[in-house]
C-alpha cells in the first residue's frame, strides 16, 4: 500500500547562508536513494522543508517493501566448476558459499552457451528492501553528502559517544502515513514528535498525525512556516504592505541574498518598521545601507528615486501583542552603527586623497611587486599612455590624475571599517574636495566590470583607468609567473582578463591588444616576453569562451581568433561576417581549398613569396585562377580597409570555380623548380587573400 513519506531532522540553529541548499541537498538524496531502492514509484516527488532548527523531506507514494528482484550469478564455465562425474569442484563450492548458497545449489543451476563454451549460472531471487531498511540507508548516504560549510563535534547524551554534524541534532521524525519507521542516526531514535517555536508555540512538543499533516500542524500548533519558499515569499508580501504603510511610494530595497538569510533566521516572520535620526542621512547612503544590511539584516526604505530614507524594516521572530519594545530595542542597536558610520565619514573628509598618497607606501600589495604606492605609479602610468592614445593631453591628464588617487580610499577609516565600499567612498572624497566629476566617477569606477554582467564605467576617464588598473594586474602577476591553473586563481586573473575584453569591445576602442600589453609590461623591469605571449594567449582564450557563451559556433570563433586580431572592438563585425560567409553555397568548397592551401604551404621548403610571375602560368586553370584573384582581391582588399567585412568575404566567393579548377587540373609540385615556386606563389597569394578577416580554413569539416 503507497503512502506518503514525512522524514525531519531537528537539530540547533543551522547556518543561515547554507539554509537552503542543505534542505535541498537532503530531500534530493533521500529520494534518489530510496528510488534506487525501489521504494518509490512513479508518481512519487518530494518537498523539501527547511527551517533555522529542521530540515525535512515530504516524499509522496511510498511503498512498505520494494518487491523482490530476480537474480541471475554468472559463475564460471561448465569445465571448471564440475569434475568429470558432474560433482562440483572446490572452486565452485567456495563461490557459491561467497553467494549465500550450498552444494545443494549445484543441481539447481543452469546452464548457457555463450559461443565458446557452457557457463554456469546460478537464478534465485532477492527480497525487496523494507522501508526501514531502505530509509536507513537513505538516511546516513543524505548526511554523509550534506554541503556543510563546517562540521561540528559533540557528545551525546550518554557523555562518551561523539558524532560530528553541522549543529546538534536532537530529534528525528520518520512517519509512513501515521506509521513510525525505526531509524537512527546521530544517536536517535525516529519518533512522531518535533518542536515548534521557541516563545510562540501552541503546544510542546507538537506531536504529528500524519506525514500529511506536517506542515499544517507545525503552522497551527508550533508557531512555524517549514517551508523555505513559503516563509520567504511571506516576507516580502510583509515587506512590500509595511513599506505601503511606512510612507508614499517607499519601497525595501531589493537584495536576494539578504531575503534569503533573513528567510533562514527566522520560523515566522513579523516584519516591523523602524527609524533613526534624519541627521545620519548626511552620511552617503551606500555606507548606512551597508551597515543596516551586513550588521543587523535590516532592509532600508528607499524613495522612488532610489533616495535612502530614514526608515527601515525588521523582520521578527516573534509577534507580540505590543511590539514598541521589539521597535525599541532595534533602533538602539542600529543608532551606534549610525554613528560609527557618521563619524568615519566626517573624519575621513579631513584629509585629502593626494595627502593620504604617502600612506600606500605601507601597505604591500605584493612581495615580488612592491606596495600600493608602487603599484599606482604604475596604473597611472599606463593610464597616461592610453589617455594620450584615445584623446590626447586633457584625458591623459585626467586619467593619470584618477589612477593616482583611485586607492587613496583604501587608507581611509571608513573603507577600513567596510572595505565593500573602496572606490565608491574614494568618489565621495574627490566630489567633497571639488575635483572634477570624471575623475571622481572614475575613481569609483576603475573596479568594473567586477563581475560577469557588471555596469561598465560611466565616463570615458573611468574606462581608461579601469584598462590601465586590469593591465597592470594581469601584467604584474604573469610577469612573476603567477599564472591561473585549474580552479585556482587568486587574483581573479581571468576576471581581469574579461573586464578587459569587455572594455576594449563595448566601448569599441581603436586600441591594439599588443600595443596593451607592452605599454603595461613597460612599468615592469623584468624580462617579460614569455609573460607577454601567455597573457596574450590568455586574452584570447577568455575571449573564445565568451564569445561561445554569446551563441556563436565553435568554428566561428575558431576562425576569427585564429587570426589573433590585435583590436578587439573589430571581432563582432568579423564574426557576422564569418556567419553570413558560412551561409554561402560557394562557403564549404572555398574553406575545404583554403585547407589544403594551408597544408601544401605548411610543407613547402623555405618562405614561400606571394608573388606570381604571369610569364610563367603555363596552364590555363593556373592563368585563369591568377585572373580572377587580381580581379576580386582589391575588391575584398578594399571592403577590408573600410571595415565591411562582410563584403570583403562575400567577394571571394568568385573564386570557387576558379579555384575548384585549379586543384582538379595542375600539378603544383612540377619537376621545373621554377613552375613549383610560381605556383606556390600564387597558392600563397590566394590563401593571403583569403584570410584577411579570418582564418577560412577553420569552417571546412
Amino acid at each position: 500500500m503507497k503512502q506518503n513519506l514525512l522524514v525531519e531532522l531537528f537539530v540547533e540553529e543551522l547556518p543561515p547562508k547554507a539554509l537552503n541548499k542543505l534542505g535541498e541537498a537532503f530531500s534530493t538524496t533521500l529520494l534518489e536513494v530510496l528510488k534506487s531502492q525501489g521504494l518509490t514509484s512513479e508518481t512519487s516527488h518530494v518537498t523539501a522543508y527547511a527551517s533555522p532548527r529542521r530540515l525535512a523531506a515530504h516524499i509522496s507514494d511510498m511503498v512498505a517493501k520494494a518487491a523482490d528482484k530476480s537474480l541471475s550469478h554468472k559463475l564460471m564455465p561448465a569445465t571448471v566448476g564440475l569434475d568429470a562425474n558432474g560433482n562440483a569442484t572446490p572452486a565452485l563450492l567456495k563461490k557459491l558459499t561467497a553467494l549465500g548458497a550450498d552444494e545443494s545449489a549445484v543441481s539447481q543451476l543452469k546452464r548457457e552457451h555463450d559461443g565458446k563454451a557452457d557457463i554456469l549460472f546460478l537464478e534465485g531471487t532477492a527480497a525487496g528492501a523494507t522501508l526501514s531498511e531502505g530509509l536507513q540507508k537513505a538516511l546516513d548516504e543524505a548526511l554523509a553528502k550534506l554541503p556543510i560549510p563546517k562540521v561540528m563535534t559533540y557528545q551525546l547524551q550518554d557523555g562518551w559517544t561523539s558524532v560530528n554534524f553541522v549543529r546538534p541534532a536532537h530529534g528525528l521524525v520518520a512517519l509512513h502515513g501515521s506509521e513510525v519507521i525505526p531509524v537512527g542516526v546521530l544517536g536517535l531514535q525516529s519518533g512522531n514528535t518535533t518542536q515548534g517555536h521557541r516563545f510562540e508555540a501552541k503546544v510542546s512538543p507538537v506531536t504529528l498525525r500524519h506525514a500529511d499533516h506536517y506542515a499544517e500542524q507545525l503552522h497551527n500548533e508550533g508557531a512555524v512556516i517549514a517551508s523555505f519558499a513559503e516563509r520567504r515569499a511571506e516576507i516580502l508580501r510583509q515587506l512590500t504592505a509595511a513599506a505601503a504603510k511606512a510612507g508614499p511610494q517607499l519601497t525595501p530595497i531589493q537584495d536576494e541574498a539578504l531575503l534569503d538569510e533573513v528567510t533562514a533566521l527566522v520560523e515566522r516572520p513579523n516584519v516591523l518598521l523602524g527609524q533613526f535620526e534624519d541627521e545620519f542621512l548626511q552620511v552617503p547612503q551606500e555606507c548606512l545601507i551597508l551597515t543596516m544590511k551586513a550588521n543587523q539584516k535590516y532592509f532600508p526604505l528607499l524613495s522612488a528615486n532610489g533616495q535612502l530614507s530614514n526608515k527601515f524594516l525588521i523582520v521578527s521572530n516573534i509577534s507580540p501583542e505590543d511590539a514598541s519594545a521589539v521597535i525599541g530595542g532595534n533602533e538602539r542597536v542600529v543608532r551606534p552603527r549610525l554613528a560609527d558610520a557618521k563619524f568615519f565619514f566626517d573624519q575621513d573628509r579631513k584629509k585629502t586623497l593626494e595627502s593620504r598618497l604617502a600612506s600606500l607606501d605601507k601597505v604591500v600589495y605584493h612581495n615580488k611587486l612592491g606596495s600600493q604606492g608602487q603599484r599606482t605609479t604604475r596604473v597611472a602610468s599606463i593610464a597616461s599612455a592610453i589617455g594620450q592614445q584615445l584623446g590626447g593631453d586633457a584625458l591623459a591628464s585626467k586619467a593619470a590624475q584618477a589612477a593616482r588617487l583611485a586607492k587613496a580610499d583604501l587608507v581611509t577609516d571608513m573603507v577600513g571599517e567596510f572595505p565593500e565600499l573602496q572606490g565608491i567612498m574614494g568618489r565621495y572624497y574627490a566630489q567633497h574636495e571639488g575635483l572634477d566629476n570624471d575623475v571622481a566617477y572614475a575613481i569609483e569606477d576603475h573596479y568594473k566590470p567586477r563581475f560577469a554582467g557588471d555596469e561598465l564605467p560611466r565616463n570615458q576617464v573611468g574606462v581608461v583607468v579601469a584598462l590601465a588598473d586590469k593591465l597592470e594586474t594581469l601584467c604584474g602577476m604573469f610577469g612573476i609567473g603567477q599564472i591561473p591553473s585549474g580552479d585556482k586563481d587568486p587574483f581573479a586573473l581571468r576576471r581581469h582578463a574579461l573586464g578587459v575584453v569587455r572594455l576594449l569591445i563595448e566601448n569599441s576602442l581603436p586600441l591594439t591588444l599588443d600595443t596593451l600589453l607592452n605599454t603595461a609590461f613597460g612599468c615592469f623591469a623584468a624580462d617579460v616576453e614569455n609573460a607577454s605571449t601567455a597573457l596574450r594567449s590568455f586574452i584570447y582564450d577568455r575571449l573564445s569562451g565568451s564569445l561561445r557563451e554569446q551563441g556563436y559556433s565553435a568554428q566561428e570563433v575558431d576562425a576569427v581568433l585564429a587570426l589573433e586580431p590585435q583590436q578587439l572592438a573589430d571581432i563582432a563585425k568579423r564574426l557576422e561576417a564569418v556567419k553570413a560567409f558560412a551561409a554561402l553555397s560557394e562557403a564549404e568548397s572555398l574553406a575545404a581549398a583554403n585547407k589544403r592551401v594551408g597544408n601544401i604551404l605548411k610543407k613547402a621548403e623555405g618562405d614561400v613569396q606571394a608573388s606570381i610571375n604571369q610569364a610563367l602560368l603555363v596552364e590555363p586553370a593556373e592563368q585563369a585562377l591568377a585572373q580572377a584573384l587580381a580581379s576580386v582581391t582589391p575588391q575584398a582588399d578594399a571592403a577590408f580597409a573600410a571595415g565591411d567585412y562582410r563584403a570583403s568575404l562575400q567577394a571571394l566567393a568568385a573564386l570557387r570555380t576558379p579555384v575548384d579548377a585549379f586543384f582538379d587540373g595542375v600539378m603544383v609540385n612540377a619537376e621545373d623548380p621554377a613552375l613549383k615556386a610560381n605556383r606556390l606563389g600564387l597558392l600563397a597569394s590566394l590563401h593571403q587573400a583569403m584570410n584577411r578577416v579570418a582564418d577560412l580554413s577553420r569552417l571546412a569539416g
